[in-house]
């Protein structure tokens, strides 16, 4: 291999000891003192390997090394250090410090690349404390103002800015487009398709678009016992039902659509009272727009018919969505490339989860690499991955970033 195993492997566990659960996860939520300590011991390696370290005012740490041609539009690297709450320890920092290991074999080797590399770790990739997610790389991208990412707010009211000045990583740069000449992100693949094909690496080609809805439907209060149901307006009957239908759209669309109800919460939310308001959420993704789009109507027809049936009101919103992001051929290229190199087995993908490479593709040419995670198991304790996966994944990140960063 290119890189040093023993090394990357002690970083992953030094890193994982941040935050960690007792159920071998971490819980590195965004901007909360665990990230501050992650964010200080990734500072603390990139100064040790030499990198000039830049943070801007999103907090997003891009470490970079020299290049011959240092004006160069950098190649890129990274992915993120924040949780999910207990989740899993080689989400997002697996790809940040494989990046790292990368640079540090290099300079090992003494090797001198044309492009300067620089490898990010954004903010808030994840999200469940101050959504959206990607907001790091998003508002990197243009994609969310600076403004509304500032006034992101928490369950208990903190606001990101002021978190972010807590912890002392509100940085000077400014936060806004600019060219990059690649982006490469490692990945657990989070899903069962490498590991139950047994393949070793993932080539990502894009990202599934997705919709999220919210679903309102309202009856009419009444009580449990005396009220024939002839005469009930039930909310919850026409919610089940909708939701029993979504559950069948994706097998009608493509093996590859997913659709998922996610929230789900009730009026009154008592015994003996028959509900007079549901409101759910509905998730769903694909490549295709066109599937997209179909999906969306065949939802709202779901929700319209079950209402009627019930002499319910219904309510659709829209509640956040991307459009399918396709990445770089020629990264993508890359990444065949030091598969068939050092002779690992590859397929190509599409990823279903988001991921910063999102926005990245808005800037400069993008791909990812994915590695088989334990039963496709992630965003959970339980997630987990063999080793030698691992240095297979930092091995393919390393020589297709030398790839792009000489190109």
């Amino acid at each position: 291999m290119l890189i040093n195993p023993d090394r990357f492997r002690q970083s992953i566990e030094e890193m994982a000891r941040i935050g960690a659960t007792k159920g071998g996860g971490v819980h590195r939520l965004t901007l909360s003192d665990a990230d501050k300590q992650a964010r200080d011991l990734f500072a603390k390696w990139a100064d040790d390997a030499g990198l000039e370290l830049q943070i801007d005012e999103m907090g997003n740490m891009f470490a970079r090394r020299s290049g011959r041609e240092d004006d160069a539009p950098p190649a890129m690297a990274g992915s993120h250090l924040d949780s999910v709450p207990n989740g899993g320890r080689f989400d997002g920092s697996l790809g940040v410090l494989a990046a790292l290991e990368a640079v540090r074999t290099l300079n090992d080797k003494k090797i001198l690349t044309k492009r300067p590399i620089e490898i990010v770790n954004w903010t808030n990739e994840e999200g469940p404390r101050f959504p959206p997610s990607m907001m790091g790389s998003g508002v990197f991208a243009g994609a969310i103002s600076l403004e509304a990412a500032y006034e992101a707010r928490d369950s208990e009211g903190a606001r990101l800015l002021d978190e972010l000045e807590r912890i002392g990583y509100r940085g000077d740069a400014p936060c806004v487009p600019k060219s990059i000449g690649s982006y490469l992100e490692l990945h657990i693949e989070q899903g069962p398709a490498l590991v139950s094909e047994g393949i070793q690496v993932g080539v990502v080609e894009g990202i599934f678009g997705l919709t999220w809805l919210r679903v309102t439907m309202k009856g009419e209060r009444d009580h449990a016992g005396p009220t024939p149901m002839h005469m009930r307006r039930d909310a919850m009957v026409g919610a089940a039902r909708t939701i029993a239908a979504i559950r069948e759209i994706p097998g009608k669309l493509h093996p590859e659509f997913v659709a998922t109800v996610g929230e789900f919460s009730l009026s009154p939310n008592a015994i003996n009272v028959i509900p007079d308001e549901v409101m759910f959420s509905v998730d769903f993704r694909h490549s295709e727009p066109e599937l997209l789009n179909k999906a969306r109507k065949l939802i709202e027809e779901a929700a319209q018919r079950e209402a009627a049936k019930e002499n319910l009101e219904v309510e659709i919103q829209e509640v956040g969505g991307s459009t399918p992001t396709a990445f770089d051929e020629s990264v993508a290229q890359a990444v065949r490339s030091a598969c068939e190199e050092s002779g690992y087995s590859h397929r190509s993908m599409w990823s279903a989860a988001g991921h910063d490479a999102r926005y990245a593709a808005d800037l400069g040419p993008t791909a990812m690499i994915f590695v088989p995670c334990v039963a496709g198991k992630s965003h959970s304790e339980e997630e987990d991955m063999d080793w030698e996966d691992a240095y297979r994944g930092c091995d393919i990140l390393a020589r297709a970033l030398v790839k792009m960063a000489d190109s």
